[in-house]
Parts: C-alpha cells; sequence; structure tokens
C-alpha cells in the first residue's frame, strides 16, 4: 500500500454502489472531496442483495486484517425488495430475512475495531415508469414498485435506530426534489449525477454531525503533505509561493 496511512473508507453494496464512480457518481464525489485525506475503497457488486453479500461478508472484511476500516457506508436493499419471481429464482429477499441479514451486516462491522464507523444508506425510490418501459425481453416478471421500496427503506432505518448506526434515508431525501423522477436517475434505478449530489450531501451531513471521535468529517482531517513548498507557483509579489493543498475551486459545489 502507498504511504502515508490514511483513514480508509469502504463503499459496499450493489450496483448503486458500484456505478457511484460512474457518470458523476457519488463515489467518486467522495473521493474528490477526501483527497490527500483518506482513501475510498469501492466493493461495489451488481446484482447483490443481502443475502450474497451475507456469504462474502468475512471475505470482504476479515475480522484478521492488518488494517480495518475508519468507514464503512452500506447499502443493500433495491434487489432485496424487487417482488419475487415465481421460479424462486432472483434477488428477492423478504423483508424479514433482509432486516436480519443488515443486522449482521452491522454486528460484524462493529466486531472489526472500536474505530470502524457505519453508515447505512436506505433503499432509495424508483422511476416506476421508467422502470417498466425499460424492462425488455433479458428480463422476465420483473416487479420493482415505490411500495416495495418504501416498506424496505423504513425497515432499514428502523434497525438502524434499533442498533444505533447512522443512516441515511434516500427513500425521502431524492424525493424532497420535485423532478426526481426525471432528474435523479439515469435509468429510473440507478442514479444519475444529479441523485448523487444528493447522496452526497446526505452523507456528509451524517459524517459531520456525527460526535465520533476523531471526526471524519473531510475538514477535520488533515490534508496530506500541506506545508508550503519553494516549487509551488510564484505568488504576485514574486516572494512566495501559492499553496494549493487546500484548493477547492474545481468543484460545481463547495461541499460543507
Amino acid at each position: 500500500m502507498a504511504g502515508p496511512a490514511r483513514p480508509h473508507f469502504v463503499l459496499f453494496g450493489s450496483s448503486v454502489v458500484q456505478l457511484s464512480f460512474s457518470n458523476g457518481g457519488w463515489g467518486a464525489s467522495l473521493a474528490d472531496i477526501y483527497a490527500r485525506k483518506a482513501d475510498i475503497f469501492l466493493r461495489g457488486y451488481y446484482g447483490w442483495n443481502s443475502r450474497r453479500a451475507i456469504q462474502a461478508l468475512d471475505k470482504v472484511f476479515p475480522k484478521d486484517a492488518a488494517i480495518h476500516p475508519s468507514l464503512v457506508i452500506v447499502y443493500f436493499g433495491g434487489n432485496d425488495s424487487m417482488g419475487p419471481h415465481p421460479s424462486g429464482l432472483g434477488p428477492h429477499v423478504p423483508l424479514n430475512e433482509y432486516i436480519e441479514n443488515m443486522r449482521k451486516i452491522a454486528t460484524h462491522l462493529k466486531s472489526l475495531s472500536d474505530s470502524t464507523r457505519i453508515i447505512f444508506l436506505s433503499c432509495p425510490p424508483v422511476d416506476e415508469a421508467r422502470v417498466h418501459q425499460n424492462t425488455s425481453g433479458v428480463f422476465s416478471h420483473l416487479v420493482r414498485t415505490n411500495e416495495l421500496c418504501r416498506m424496505y427503506s423504513e425497515a432499514c432505518i428502523q434497525l438502524c435506530q434499533e442498533l444505533n448506526v447512522k443512516v441515511v434515508d434516500l427513500f425521502t431525501a431524492l424525493q424532497n426534489r420535485d423532478d426526481w423522477t426525471t432528474a435523479c436517475f439515469t435509468d429510473g434505478v440507478h442514479l444519475s449525477s444529479e441523485g448523487s449530489k444528493i447522496v452526497v450531501a446526505e452523507i456528509l451531513k451524517v459524517i459531520k454531525e456525527a460526535e465520533w471521535q476523531p471526526s471524519l468529517h473531510w475538514k477535520s482531517i488533515p490534508t496530506e503533505f500541506s506545508e508550503d513548498s519553494p516549487y509551488y507557483l510564484a505568488g504576485a509579489d514574486g516572494k512566495t509561493t501559492l499553496n494549493p493543498s487546500e484548493w477547492t475551486v474545481h468543484w460545481e459545489i463547495q461541499w460543507d
């Protein structure tokens, strides 16, 4: 691993996580915000549900690892909440099992170290019209509704409250935007850059308000190699250099 050592943030989940570095995604935005402060590790798996996540939990987060993550952001629920297929195949996981699977994930992550922090993302809504329009002959009997998304989102939030785990209510956050059905998704399910901006804002809000010691907010983590250097661009006075270590002028949004 390249040094010096930085806090490790792991994004763990299904396609909403795997695609978070695509098309102005929320994972890429977090990596930009935490540049020179923390390393963001992507552990996203297209098509996974909470049942599949449980099977791989010890391999993704081994308890005997030399370094444990400072923060894990977890998202499962969208695939779990899909209606069951008559064949028994497919990603559907009954609600009660989903809750217990998410409990197992939280318990495992808490056991890694006393300093590992956790944020769960609840199931977001979908644009039902586009989901139905995009269904092709590749899929059969695809059932994805906002009523199911709501049920799994509320179950995730309730579990997090029970376990004292931080949670982002994506089901509500995305719908706070009037044009959410058209603006927040690329295909009715996966997040567009506009949808990802909402996710980033909500995650940063949770991190900023959390009473974690040490704080994991980007403004609280030291910037790596932030000291002045004579090799930076010379200032207008011709006597000093301009230290760009903390510059954020390239950001489209000045994040808090």
